[in-house]
């Protein structure tokens, strides 16, 4: 369910500044707002998540065991899966 959110007293020339940025994008003021708070929510919810992770790797006394595959590794595969999807097509892995 969205709701309204008043901000009052926002000085002119922030108001202006926003509003530039909106037009640039093509967008109205509203739109823009929108999407900056939208990206604010999901840094919010990003720490967030991170944190638990921290948590998370803390209680398990220092985080991957000595069997868990190389971070890099992984990400050069996730990068290489994302750039040519149908090499992992061709792989017979299912693609989603």
């Amino acid at each position: 369910m969205a709701v309204v959110l008043t901000i009052r007293d926002v000085p002119e020339e922030v108001r202006d500044l926003l509003a530039q940025q909106a037009r640039e994008r093509g967008q109205s003021l509203q739109a823009y707002l929108l999407a900056v708070l939208n990206r604010q929510a999901d840094f919010c919810r990003n720490r967030q998540l991170l944190a638990e992770l921290s948590d998370e790797l803390d209680d398990r006394s220092g985080g991957a065991g000595p069997t868990a595959p190389d971070a890099a590794d992984l990400l050069a595969c996730a990068r290489a899966e994302r750039d040519l999807p149908d090499a992992a097509a061709s792989s017979g892995r299912d693609v989603a």
